[in-house]
């Protein structure tokens, strides 16, 4: 192989490899922290970018121009941050546009970065080409200058051929919402009086409502369409503290059909639960128990139960969309809670693994060890989710461990396959899910700072 080619490979594969390696640039604006960099290059010619939400891989709203596109991690999010530079006089339209510009520089400042990565790996090739070849010191350094300055034009005329466009484009995103897109639902507006004297609100599906378990008392149409049960962690919270917790949760919740927006429930129809909990504002803890339905858990188990695996194509990739768009939906709720008065301390608790070593029990329904791994995969990628969104809007995700009382163990936490809501916590497990909550919000209020406005417990 020739000199010329042996540089051009080495330009080529150099520029790949800075891609894969180089670190992605963080830039920060109105409480907003976000690393740039850019995605693998693809066959196509336009597309959208790659933006990471909370360890998702969902396509940008903007597109771009090129094979090269960015890549986008929101890392971290200060609403206090977004509210002090916004409510500055005469500061919306600078802190509209500080966003874009810093998008734009982090993407300027990575491709400088990509370019001395790209050189460094020409350099190295370069030398270990011209040993190879046994070429004597002043070939070397020439094959080293001529590879340097190969893969540096290489990358400035791929950057300016195939993505030119790309600042531009980052210059007119003023906020992660563009990137996004426009939310799913935005809740409705308080429309009933304020509901006083409560410590804490609970939001969310089956779980926190505790179905299968006996019903609250006296209840009405709505807590038994929604199975909310005397024996919920909310109630277990309440009884132990001597709070007044309002459970929101309800069956079959989803993030837009239950929190954000209305839930219909045959011939009722539950108001949504967030805004309800803004009539309760004066609550200084709300806790969250979301994303099994929005991702279809019961469906997926239904469908890996009856078929030979689990961890087919075609499943896995609707599981993977699901997820995505769940991660779109879990990032409009956190910015609403986030923006609740007196910021109160929120917990977001994570999902339990229901399968033990032992699956007797679900021998019948289809359950092989082989498949209990690959549904835990899944609700270990949700649970991901949740905590990566937790932190990075500074709330408190609540890990929950059945360990030793799953599902066909002698003291099982979860109810059986002949049970009334097969996969919930039985009134042992909410027990559980209330001390792991107890414990979470007894570590916040330790490492609280004290404040006027703001209280790490009710």
């Amino acid at each position: 192989m020739g000199t010329g080619a042996v540089v051009l490979v080495a330009a080529g594969l150099s520029v790949w490899l800075s891609v894969q390696v180089t670190p992605l640039q963080t830039v920060t604006a109105i409480g907003q922290s976000v690393q740039v960099g850019a995605a693998s290059p693809g066959l196509s010619l336009s597309g959208p970018g790659e933006l990471d939400l909370f360890g998702e891989a969902i396509p940008t709203r903007p597109q771009f121009d090129g094979p090269i596109r960015p890549r986008l991690q929101l890392a971290h999010i200060d609403l206090n941050a977004q509210t002090n530079a916004i409510t500055k006089p005469n500061r919306q339209q600078a802190v509209e546009s500080s966003l874009s510009r810093a998008l734009a520089a982090g993407w300027t400042r990575y491709l400088i970065w990509e370019t001395l990565v790209a050189a460094g790996f020409a350099a190295l090739l370069a030398v270990a080409a011209a040993g190879v070849r046994r070429s004597s010191r002043a070939a070397m350094l020439k094959m080293l200058a001529t590879a340097v300055a190969a893969v540096c034009v290489l990358n400035a005329v791929g950057v300016y051929l195939m993505a030119s466009s790309t600042p531009k484009v980052l210059r007119q995103v003023r906020s992660i919402a563009d990137l996004v897109g426009d939310a799913p639902t935005s809740p409705p507006a308080p429309s009933g009086p304020a509901i006083k004297g409560i410590q804490a609100v609970v939001l969310g599906d089956s779980t926190a409502a505790a179905i299968g378990n006996p019903l609250i008392d006296h209840p009405d149409a709505l807590d038994t369409a929604c199975g909310r049960s005397r024996d919920s962690y909310a109630a277990d919270l309440s009884a132990v503290n001597g709070w007044k917790v309002l459970n929101l949760a309800c069956s079959g919740a989803t993030i837009r059909n239950g929190l954000l927006g209305a839930q219909t429930l045959g011939v009722a129809k539950a108001p949504s639960q967030f805004s309800l909990a803004e009539q309760a504002a004066p609550a200084s803890v709300v806790i969250v128990s979301i994303g099994a339905n929005d991702i279809h858990w019961a469906a997926l188990t239904e469908l890996c139960a009856a078929a030979d695996a689990c961890d087919d194509k075609a499943s896995t990739a609707y599981y993977q969309q699901q997820i995505a768009a769940f991660a779109t939906d879990y990032y409009e709720l956190l910015g609403d809670l986030a923006a609740l008065p007196r910021h109160p301390t929120v917990l977001v608790n994570e999902y339990y693994n229901p399968f033990g070593e032992n699956l007797g029990c679900l021998a019948s329904q289809g359950i092989t060890g082989a498949k209990a791994k690959v549904l835990q995969s899944r609700l270990d990628g949700l649970n991901t989710v949740l905590r990566q969104g937790a932190r990075t809007f500074d709330f408190t995700d609540v890990p929950q461990h059945f360990d030793g009382h799953q599902l066909c163990s002698n003291q099982s936490f979860v109810q059986g396959p002949d049970a009334n809501a097969p996969l919930h916590p039985t009134a042992a497990g909410e027990l559980a899910i209330a001390l792991a909550d107890q414990q979470a919000l007894t570590r916040a209020a330790q490492t609280a700072t004290p404040s006027p406005s703001t209280s790490a417990t009710p």
